[in-house]
Parts: C-alpha cells; sequence; structure tokens
C-alpha cells in the first residue's frame, strides 16, 4: 500500500499534455456489488495507468432517494443505512483530502466498506483524522455535500436507470456504457485527442526511471 501511496504522489509524466483529459463520471452507490467491482477492477487500474489523460468524478448517491426534513434532507438508500452511511462518508472524504480516489478504492475493495475506513485513512491521508471525516458526516457539510450529489444525479440526461452509471465527457450512451465496463482503459486511450501515452501504445516517452540494480 506504501509504495501505491507513494506511485500516486510521483509524477511519471513530465512531458505536459496539450489536450483535455477524458472526463469519466461515475454514479454509483458504496455497497452496490456492481459499483465496487466496477470501481476497484476497472475504473481504478485505469486510472493508475492513464492518469494524466483521464479525470474521474465519483458521484456516491445512485438510487437513493432525498426528503426535505425541515432545514435539512433524509435519505434512504437501496442498500439500506450503512449504504448512506458510506455514501455520505466517501463524499466527504472527497471534500477533505487530494489521496481521496486511492482511499475509496481501498475502502470499496474490502471486506467491509464502513469498517476500513480509518485504516484506509491512516494509509494514505494520516494526516485526516476519522474523528474529522465523522464530524462531516454527521454535520451541515456532509448533508449539503450529499445534497449536491442527489442534485447531480437527478440532472442526468438521459436519467440513470441503472448503477454503476458511466458519463464520458458527460455524455451517457449505451455503446459508451458497454464500452466502459468491458475495457474503460481502451475506451479512455481511444477517446484522448492528444499524443498518446506509452500505457496506450504511443511514441511519448516516460522521462522517470527508477531501477534497483543486482548487486
Amino acid at each position: 500500500m506504501q509504495v501505491l501511496k507513494q506511485c500516486l504522489e510521483s509524477d511519471f509524466l513530465r512531458t505536459r499534455q496539450t489536450e483535455d483529459p477524458v472526463q469519466v463520471g461515475l454514479y454509483y452507490e458504496s455497497l452496490c456489488p456492481g459499483c465496487r467491482l466496477f470501481l476497484t477492477e476497472m475504473l481504478f487500474p485505469t486510472y493508475l495507468l492513464l492518469n494524466k489523460i483521464i479525470s474521474v468524478t465519483l458521484v456516491p448517491y445512485g438510487n437513493a432517494l432525498e426528503k426535505p426534513d425541515g432545514q435539512k434532507y433524509i435519505y434512504e438508500c437501496q442498500h439500506g443505512k450503512q449504504e448512506c452511511l458510506g455514501n455520505m462518508m466517501e463524499t466527504c472524504i472527497m471534500n477533505m483530502t487530494e489521496m481521496a480516489f486511492p482511499i475509496i478504492f481501498c475502502m470499496e475493495s474490502s471486506v467491509d466498506v464502513i469498517g476500513s475506513a480509518e485504516s484506509c485513512l491512516k494509509i494514505y491521508a494520516p494526516e485526516l483524522s476519522m474523528d474529522k471525516v465523522m464530524s462531516c458526516v454527521n454535520g451541515d457539510m456532509g448533508m449539503q455535500l450529499m445534497h449536491q450529489n442527489a442534485l447531480k444525479t437527478k440532472a442526468l440526461n438521459p436519467p440513470h436507470q441503472y448503477v454503476p452509471w458511466v458519463t464520458i465527457n458527460g455524455v451517457h450512451t449505451d455503446d459508451l456504457q458497454t464500452k466502459a465496463m468491458s475495457s474503460l482503459f481502451t475506451l479512455v486511450c481511444s477517446m484522448y485527442k492528444g499524443t498518446k501515452p506509452p500505457a496506450c501504445g504511443g511514441t511519448q516517452k516516460l522521462h522517470y526511471q527508477s531501477y534497483c540494480p543486482n548487486e
């Protein structure tokens, strides 16, 4: 895990990308089995390999229902209260650290999504305490952030019919969804308009090299 953290914090590809990155949006639920599978086995690995040409937006809400309650909102989630908690925790984490994606990957790839949060924080963002996250979760900030997730999800056009629901550059079609689910890596490489990075089979060279010699 520490090696992964170092890789995420390193700038392997020094050459500046001249085109806008491919924007991948994932509308999901924290305890949805299909969402967890796509996030951990397709989206995050693709992000690691193509992080210079991909921009990822995570929106944990999915098929939840939002109900106004005075000045606040109440949420009902497809997989129960624990999923609402997971959605809220991941939403708060995204607002509190730049290492949110690897933390969420760590949580979603664990047997216990909620229970793993504290250990995942210690690996990727030790400066961010669980108490701070839960303060957001249980406070007005978390509620307002989740309300924004609800608005983003309700604004989808076409409206989402299931989760995981994927958008590419803000667009969702059946064809894009199928391609994203089968090989997001191939889709992002094909849609990027700039010089292809080495991972895509391009000619751009890596300027970062590190070897451990055989002594």
